[in-house]
């Protein structure tokens, strides 16, 4: 599959819909339809999946869904809030579209409408990242010319896989940022994770002091004995501006007239990511 979907997704989802005029719609049997194991969508709204139902049941299914044919039974490519309203509101068929798609056709095409409709949380946008560049082989700059996002956009949301399976659940809850998750990853010493993500949850604190607390624990510096400056209240606001910049952590040290900028990476991709933007 060579074609770049982010390039042409007025092809696959014009405007609202996701059908062309050349398809034809037929009803299917909601018994032989089977999920998309590819379905980068971990958590479906119960209340949202009801009030869809009574819509249903009310007006009926405005648009089809898309399947794919696997020997006897269907598998669902786009539409899957709908298979699932249908099915609650007592339905026996669904109009559809079935399409001759490959696996890869398949991932990219449910990933890209969920991703058009803002449906991920940012774990479950990270993993569908992951998982097409591990299926496709694509490095991470290919993944975004793909999708039609930035490299960066791309990065940020994959480091967030390297968190603690805990944290990854919080951030799916809702229970904290993906700022939160990235600045999470400052912490030199990882194992600290667990107890600093539990302090942000329980004191309620917003990124830019969690970003403080990070790099307190970075320096070991004990709290009550921390005594701030006006340049060190410049560095860290600088340290926060590029760690935004190149999505990774940051940190200035400086002794006297010299001193140095560390920025991490965390494969061979991230470091390209970050060469490219220095050199911008």
């Amino acid at each position: 599959m060579t074609r770049g979907l982010g390039k042409g997704l007025s092809a696959l989802f014009p405007g609202e819909n996701t059908t062309t005029k050349d398809e034809t719609v037929e009803q299917v049997s909601l018994k032989s339809i089977k999920a998309n194991p590819y379905q980068p969508r971990k958590i479906f709204d119960g209340t949202a999946i009801e009030e869809l139902s009574d819509s249903i049941k009310e007006h009926g299914i405005l648009q089809p869904i898309i399947l794919r044919k696997t020997g006897v039974s269907y598998e669902i490519v786009v539409g899957e809030r709908r298979f699932r309203a249908a099915k609650l509101a007592g339905l026996e068929e669904i109009p559809a579209v079935v399409r001759e798609l490959t696996d890869e056709e398949t991932m990219e095409l449910a990933i890209l409408e969920n991703l058009q409709r803002e449906d991920l949380t940012p774990i479950e946008e990270a993993e569908a990242y992951h998982n097409l560049m591990e299926n496709l082989k694509l490095t991470q700059e290919q993944l975004a010319f793909r999708l039609g996002k930035s490299r960066s956009h791309i990065a940020n949301h994959t480091r967030l896989l390297s968190l603690p399976e805990k944290i990854r659940i919080h951030i799916t809850e809702g229970k904290l940022s993906m700022a939160h998750g990235r600045t999470l990853l400052g912490l030199r010493k990882k194992e600290q994770i667990p107890l600093v993500a539990e302090r942000v949850m329980k004191e309620g604190l917003n990124v830019r002091q969690l970003e403080k607390l990070v790099q307190r624990l970075n320096e070991d510096v004990p709290r009550e004995t921390k005594k701030k400056n006006k340049e060190d209240l410049f560095l860290a606001e600088r340290e926060s501006t590029l760690r935004d910049y190149f999505g990774t952590n940051v940190t200035i040290k400086k002794s006297k007239n010299k001193g140095k900028i560390e920025i991490e990476f965390f494969s061979e991709d991230d470091l390209e990511r970050i060469l490219e933007l220095l050199d911008e």
